[in-house]
């Protein structure tokens, strides 16, 4: 019971600490390593459990060319994780949630196997557990709500299965709402936005405890989905789209419109969402129909067997050239104009990491997060600036969702 106790006084005087502007002097090269290792990291967004399934990977090995595995984790000191239960649509058409099962399955079974280094987590309360046991909080999201194929009852048992947030759609328009991922294919029925069986889907989120994730989503569905929410949303792997052209990317008023209610965008790692000269060079070999880079994508979304892996690694060399990775520099400046535009509680990490083929120079996998800790303390960044968006906005954001979901289910 003292332990219990304690870890919901942690808990208290960390959110309140997250939730105020900080008047902190900016850490110095000394302590942002020290910032970085004390702090409860929180990464909104990785496709590993494709490969746990596809694959049969499992974290305790070398991740390789993947961007996660346990040695790393623990060199990047990542804290909580929520792992993307995410259903290709095509190939799984009308078996949406077989799919989704397999690799939720798959997450427990990294924690079964491998109690000392990873436990499942369903609140803000185990994630704080995790890091004082010094484990990883593996938490889970359904990115693309096809996933419940229509049926509230199945996004109900997501939630009893462990499932902490939903994104509404993924790069497909269903029958939730509007995607940002196929606006320009007329053969789509756009719906204005959300359906009404989307409000009804936002409304139950709201009531079991589920974060709304609007990533992916039309700029229609994000507003329409902004206002009907009773509690803070969140883009859980989404950059900037006043610096990189990227539909998937948010403007500025939809940042200042999501930091108005409360909620937190989190910054995407993807290349070609942090770097306009990246992006506009791959669309130009994909136009092209380059031989290279159209074998790098091929080689991505098949299982990386060790034959396959080293395919794709010596494909990715040959096309460098052609497509080099951009800075490091590129990524931060996202995260400091979003901390600019909505405010540096509104912004966090959510790498996408195992669902992107490139990510910038020198962060080539979990391991290497502190980077991004030290470049922004270079860039003046304040101890608890830095606690806030390594992990502190999310925790704040995942406490409110937590706290409205009691208050409904009073009601």
């Amino acid at each position: 019971m003292r332990t219990l106790h304690r870890l919901a006084f942690v808990l208290f005087v960390a959110t309140a600490a997250f939730s105020q502007t900080s008047q902190s002097s900016p850490s110095t090269p000394q302590d942002w390593r020290a910032i970085h290792n004390s702090a409860i990291i929180i990464d909104t967004h990785a496709d590993t459990p494709g490969r746990l399934v596809d694959e049969n990977f499992d974290l305790a090995q070398d991740a390789g060319t993947g961007y996660l595995d346990f040695n790393k984790i623990k060199a990047g000191n990542l804290g909580a994780q929520f792992f993307s239960i995410w259903v290709e649509p095509k190939a799984n058409k009308g078996n949406e949630a077989k799919r989704a099962l397999d690799m939720i399955d798959a997450v427990y079974e990294q924690a079964r196997r491998h109690p000392d280094k990873m436990m499942m987590a369903y609140g803000t309360h185990d994630i704080v557990v995790a890091h004082q046991e010094h484990k990883l909080a593996a938490l889970l999201g359904v990115e693309g709500g096809h996933a419940i194929e229509g049926d509230i009852r199945i996004l109900r048992d997501y939630y009893r299965l462990g499932v902490r947030y939903m994104t509404l759609t993924w790069s497909n328009t269903n029958e939730i709402g509007d995607s940002s991922g196929d606006m320009d294919d007329k053969n789509i029925q756009r719906h204005g936005g959300l359906t009404p069986f989307g409000r009804e889907v936002v409304e139950e989120m709201n009531r079991l405890g589920m974060i709304v994730d609007i990533s992916h989503v039309a700029d229609s569905t994000f507003y329409q989905a902004l206002e009907l929410s009773k509690a803070p949303v969140i883009a859980s792997h989404s950059s900037s789209r006043a610096l990189t052209n990227a539909p998937r990317n948010m403007t500025d008023d939809m940042l200042r419109a999501l930091a108005a209610k409360n909620g937190v965008a989190q910054v995407n790692f993807y290349c070609a969402f942090v770097s306009q000269k990246y992006l506009d060079a791959a669309k130009q070999l994909r136009v092209q129909h380059d031989p290279d880079y159209e074998k790098v994508q091929s080689l991505f979304i098949k299982p990386q067997t060790p034959e396959t892996a080293k395919e794709l690694a010596e494909a990715k060399a040959k096309l460098a050239p052609k497509l080099p990775r951009p800075p490091l520099s590129d990524l931060i400046d996202h995260i400091d104009h979003m901390a600019k535009v909505a405010g540096v509680d509104h912004v966090g990490l959510g790498s996408d990491f195992d669902g992107i083929d490139c990510s910038p120079q020198g962060l080539d996998s979990v391991a290497d997060l502190a980077k991004i800790t030290e470049a922004l303390s270079q860039r003046g960044y304040t101890a608890a600036d830095l606690d806030k968006i390594l992990g502190g906005n999310l925790l704040r954001v995942f406490g409110q969702v937590e706290k409205v979901s009691r208050q409904m289910q009073r009601q």
